[in-house]
């Protein structure tokens, strides 16, 4: 496998999003900004910038639009408009906070427009062999259901799992990883996807810099709703690779559903904002920000090497197991939090 075929819209991206990211931390130690809601869903106060989303999607968008070997077809430019509607949008949400009725709106007007530009679930692999076409009727509308579903429900996995330096943007440079290399597998040969999460990747790496603990510039809403978006995007285009991006994605999907399910038992909203996620009970146990990290970092990282050798079959069975693994160790997690 040659991966020097990525390296330019890789580092391009890195270099845009890096001027940019250095740019909105300046600006924001002049003016010496003051965010109370900054202090309360992160560990740090003031003076830091909530714009590196606009940075990560500025620079993927640039590089993508430049890359002479991309063909722009109408469904990649359904996820290009989509990517700067999400950047407007979680900019206005940033310096406003908007209630969830309106993220939740905006996530599926934004699912809508790319399903109808052709970002469509087509299929889905047989665990038991061959493949499930979603392309008349109730398979038709089964398909656009599973699309919302899954497109929007990335979004809040990944916005939700943004509260402690560097997790959200971390998880999110490995799955990019993965499926670069999973693009390259000669049973998906897909070069296009790679340089779409080269793309990606190079953005992400400079943003983590910036943002590891203790963090000088934020993904904000911009940010952590693109990270979600692109990653369901691009198991879409993948080839329905939606089995991998879970397993994937394993720790904050699990946590998110227990979440969810937490406030629904106590009659909330589940997009009601709280401190129930595990991040925040390892904060409150005492855990750092930076072993927080390399927690959620070894296992997505274990998960992907995993999920880029198995088989369907396989990958339906590791990830019950690892959910299995990760209620048992939240419910540990939880009982010493509750002593």
């Amino acid at each position: 496998m040659d991966y020097s075929f990525f390296l330019q819209p890789l580092f391009s991206s890195f270099i845009i999003a890096g001027l940019m990211l250095a740019g909105f931390i300046i600006l924001a130690k002049k003016i010496k900004i003051s965010d109370k809601r900054i202090s309360k869903r992160h560990i740090h106060g003031g003076g830091v910038s909530r714009f590196g989303g606009v940075a990560i999607i500025v620079s993927f968008v640039i590089v993508i639009i430049l890359d002479e070997r991309l063909v722009v077809t109408t469904p990649l430019v359904g996820v290009l408009l989509a990517s700067l509607a999400i950047l407007f949008f979680g900019v206005i949400d940033d310096i406003r906070q908007l209630s969830w009725k309106y993220q939740l709106f905006f996530q599926l007007a934004v699912v809508t427009l790319v399903y109808f530009m052709g970002v469509k679930l087509q299929y889905v692999s047989n665990p038991l062999g061959g493949l499930f076409f979603f392309d008349s009727g109730l398979a038709y509308l089964l398909g656009l259901l599973i699309s919302i579903i899954w497109i929007v429900f990335l979004m809040n996995v990944m916005n939700w799992v943004d509260g402690v330096d560097g997790v959200s943007g971390g998880i999110t440079l490995i799955a990019a990883i993965a499926i670069l290399v999973l693009s390259q597998k000669p049973e998906v040969n897909q070069p296009p996807i790679g340089i779409i999460a080269a793309a990606l990747i190079g953005g992400l790496i400079i943003f983590l810099i910036y943002n590891f603990h203790p963090a000088r510039i934020i993904a904000g809403t911009s940010g952590s709703m693109f990270m979600g978006f692109i990653l369901a995007i691009l198991a879409i285009f993948s080839g329905a690779k939606i089995a991998t991006t879970l397993m994937v994605l394993a720790v904050p999907i699990v946590d998110a559903l227990w979440v969810i399910a937490e406030r629904l038992q106590f009659k909330k909203s589940i997009f009601a904002a709280d401190r129930r996620h595990l991040h925040y009970r390892l904060l409150e146990l005492g855990w750092s920000a930076k072993k927080i990290c390399l927690f959620y970092y070894l296992i997505t990282a274990i998960i992907a090497v995993l999920a880029l050798n198995m088989r369907a079959m396989g990958k339906i069975t590791t990830m019950a197991i690892v959910a299995e693994s990760l209620i048992e160790k939240r419910s540990v997690i939880l009982y010493e939090y509750d002593k």
